[in-house]
Order: structure tokens, then sequence, then C-alpha cells
């Protein structure tokens, strides 16, 4: 125990993410060149420049000497924006040279603000909410086509992210897990029956960006996922295997499958010919698409909040009166139920085949007057036998 808490505190400090990232460029290095000298993969290298995770032990100390992190003072986080509701989420659909795809179509994971989000509850979900509502909206846009479903989508994920915030709040990808919720949702087939759901929206203007809508909305859901989050969200095949609930040898086949597709109907996409060229343009067309539909006015935190707890609260007196019912209905059973059980007799059924019951005739009077004198007189001997004269 003491081991490792000294090594703890010997452990170099880290930079942010986005920081990290910065210093590895200014040395010029690519996350390959990163990934083999620490001795990690490229999805893991990725995963400590979006801050999903963060190296330990000897690799923390080999990152942080690679990237020159011992020597630099760590850059203090940039905070959380609170004043323009989904401002960061919407920059982060911006195109910048500087960063690479993996913030163009999701924002960063965002950074601990140590006098703002983390003081209560509710206005850490609140920092969650106005950081990444507005990029979700626009990425479920991606996989619906739909406006009115996509916000629909983003409402229901934050409300059912509050209603669980004790587990989304120690989640190392809050924003993740409510993309995982929304996406859940946009793309459950029963959302269809809604007739408000069934009308699709106007086409966007632009001849590209609707030749690429309609192809993501001819692919398989699935397939379609699959793309979004690897080539526009920026994700590593890893974490959308994970994300999709597949293995990273299907959804690596999916990915192409659907680059195939895609290229199909956007020649442009088909010309470059090594498969980064060719998913950095598609990501450029993704991040297009998505900034080309206006986010729709999502709800304020609050409203989310106070929203996620009525339903609560009903879902729960729902289930105390369903409970009560069927106590109800137990205990008058009880009650009204006979106390043993008792055989019904079986209905009369009319018997074919028996032969009619047989036995001795009736009796004639002459039978019956001698059947008397019989029984009348007493014969002794072979008097009896004597038949008497008429």
């Amino acid at each position: 125990m003491t081991q490792s808490t000294s090594e703890k505190a010997a452990a170099p400090p880290l930079p942010s993410p986005k920081e990290r990232r910065r210093l590895r460029e200014a040395l010029s290095l690519t996350e390959d060149q990163v990934a083999s000298a620490v001795g990690v993969t490229r999805a893991t290298v990725r995963a400590w420049e979006t801050g999903r995770s963060s190296p330990r032990g000897r690799k923390r100390e080999a990152y942080a000497r690679l990237i020159g992190a011992v020597a630099a003072a760590p850059a203090p986080p940039p905070p959380v924006p609170l004043e323009a509701p989904g401002s960061a989420a919407v920059a982060a659909v911006e195109p910048d040279e500087s960063v690479e795809r993996d913030a163009t179509v999701e924002p960063e994971a965002a950074e601990p603000d140590d006098g703002h989000a983390d003081d209560a509850p509710a206005a850490a979900f609140d920092a969650l909410y106005q950081y990444a509502a507005a990029a979700l909206f626009q990425q479920t846009y991606l996989l619906t086509g739909q406006r009115a479903l996509s916000r629909a989508a983003v409402t229901k994920a934050f409300e059912l992210a509050w209603e669980r915030w004790p587990e989304v709040a120690v989640d190392r990808d809050p924003v993740g897990w409510v993309r995982a919720a929304a996406y859940e949702y946009a793309m459950s087939p029963w959302r269809r029956l809604n007739r408000e759901h069934r009308r699709p929206d106007p086409p966007p203007e632009a001849p590209a960006s609707r030749a690429l809508l309609d192809a993501l909305l001819a692919l398989p859901p699935a397939y379609r996922r699959t793309l979004v989050l690897h080539d526009g969200v920026g994700l590593g095949l890893p974490e959308t295997a994970a994300e999709t609930e597949a293995s990273t040898r299907a959804a690596a086949g999916r990915l192409v499958t659907a680059r195939a597709a895609v290229a199909e109907r956007l020649p442009e996409i088909a010309e470059p010919g090594a498969p980064d060229a060719q998913a950095a343009l598609i990501h450029e067309q993704l991040g297009t698409l998505a900034r080309s539909r206006p986010v729709a006015p999502l709800p304020v935190p609050e409203l989310i909040r106070t929203g996620s707890e009525r339903k609560a609260q009903l879902w729960a007196r729902t289930a105390i009166a369903f409970t009560v019912l069927i106590v109800g209905l137990t205990l008058i059973t009880l009650a009204t139920a006979p106390r043993k059980y008792e055989t019904p007799p079986a209905p009369a059924q009319k018997v074919g085949g028996v032969p009619p019951v047989g036995g001795p005739q009736k009796l004639t009077p002459q039978d019956v007057k001698l059947r008397k004198k019989l029984a009348d007189e007493v014969f002794r001997g072979p008097a009896r036998l004597v038949p008497e004269a008429g």
C-alpha cells in the first residue's frame, strides 16, 4: 500500500488532453510514432488526447517525457462555456486546421471546472447539457435526417441522464453515455410509428449534402451508426465496436461496406485511394452536412431536469398504483375463493349399446292365486304333491 501511494505521488503530472495533442504536434510526432515509442496502440494514444483515459505507471512516465510534459508546465483546462447554451458544441463542428478529425462532429471531453460545474449535481448536469446538446443534435440528424426526431432523441437522452445522474457523473465519458442513449432512441424502429416522425424533412439545398444524406439513410442502421461514430465523431475502431455492441472485426467490416456504399453515390469520395484519405474526406462531408441544418431550439436544462423528475414521479406513482391493484385483487380472490375444493358432478350422458334388463315375466292372476294358495295351505309329506279334484 505504501509503495503504490509513493508511486502515485511520484507520477509526473500531465497537461490537459488538448495540451497533450498540441505538444505532440509541436514535436511533429504522429499518433503511430507515439504509440510505437510508448508501447501502446494508436487508439490508446487517441484516447489519451481526447480525455477518455489517461496513461499510468511506466507508460505515463514515458509518454510525459516523449511529449515534453515534464519540462513544460501543464496548461490550465479550458472552462466549460456556460454563457451561451451549446456554443461549445457548435464550435466543435466548425472545421479547424489545427485539430484532427476527432473534434469535427463531437466536442472533446469536457475538462472539470473546479469553480462551477462540480459545485452541485444540477450545475454539473447543466454544464454537460450546454456543452454537448447542440453537437449531439447534429450527430443524431446524420442518423435520422429528421430534425424533430433528433430533438426528441437528445431531449430524452438527457432526461435519462439526469434520472441516472449518479451513474453518469462517475462515467469516464459522460458525453459518450448521453450519445449512446440518444442514438438508441433515434434509431429505434418503434419511433417510426409516430406520425410526426414519419414525415421526411426537406432535403438539404446543396447537391453534395443531399446525396450524402440519401446515402446515409440508405445504409442499414448498424452500418450508418458505425460510419457516423468512426468517420464523423472520430472514435477509434475499438470504441466504435464497443458502442455499437459489436466485435472489432464486425465493426471494421461494417465500416468498409458503408464507405463503399457512400462512395458509389458520391464519386469524389471514391477518388482517394488510401483509407485514411477517404475517411478524412467523408469526415469533412459529414461535418458540412451537419452544419447545413440549423440546430432545432432545444429546451433549457432546467426544463430537462424538471421533466425527468416529473416523469420519474409519474412512473413511481403508476408502479405503486399497479402494485396496490394487484394486492387488492389478490385479497378479494382469497376472500371469495372456496376453502375446500369439491369435485363437480359429471353431467349425465346417454349410454348406448347396452342390452335391456332381463328378468321374470309379470305374474298372471292364476299365478298370483296359486302362489297365495301354496303359501296359505300347509302340506305335509307327499300329500302336497296330490292334486285336488276340481
